[in-house]
């Protein structure tokens, strides 16, 4: 089993899938800053001066001033303020990978395309000469070998 575990480790697929995860990580956390600091201050402004992260439905009954208050004291709330970022921050990474993999299909597009113009044959260059089988140059009347005429043949 432990052979086994070391096999799977070790293939190139796994490293390339921790350093994807790892990578996503540090991009999740440029992207909630940017739709965090970036994009909703504006949006908040232009709505009312209205601060997204602090925007929340107490179920306690009371009244806090801020989230930071009504979680100090344990009350109950619903952040729906903060899952509208985290609905921006998905919208945000969605849109990211879309034009990453759109770059890359079209990469993986161009070198299809590439392969299969390496692919394609070259115009043949000789022919066999139809008496003795010979190869010859293509463009041929007579057969270097046989000295067959091969200008009356279609």
């Amino acid at each position: 089993m432990l052979k086994e575990f070391k096999e799977f480790a070790v293939k190139g697929n796994v490293v390339d899938m921790a350093v994807g995860i790892i990578i996503g990580g540090a991009f999740g956390k440029i992207v909630s800053s940017l739709v965090n600091d970036i994009i909703m201050p504006p949006i908040g402004l232009l709505i009312g001066k209205v601060d997204f992260s602090n925007l929340f439905i107490d179920l306690s009954g009371q009244d806090y001033a801020s989230l930071a208050q009504a979680k100090a004291a344990g009350a109950p709330t619903i952040n729906y303020g903060l899952f509208i970022n985290n609905i921006i921050d998905f919208v945000v990474v969605a849109f990211a990978l879309f034009l990453v993999v759109r770059w890359m299909n079209k990469l993986r597009e161009t070198a299809i395309t590439d392969h299969k113009k390496a692919a394609v044959p070259a115009a043949p260059t000789t022919k066999k000469c139809p008496y003795c089988l010979s190869e010859i140059p293509i463009k041929a009347v007579r057969c270097a070998h046989c000295t067959s005429n091969l200008a009356d043949i279609a």
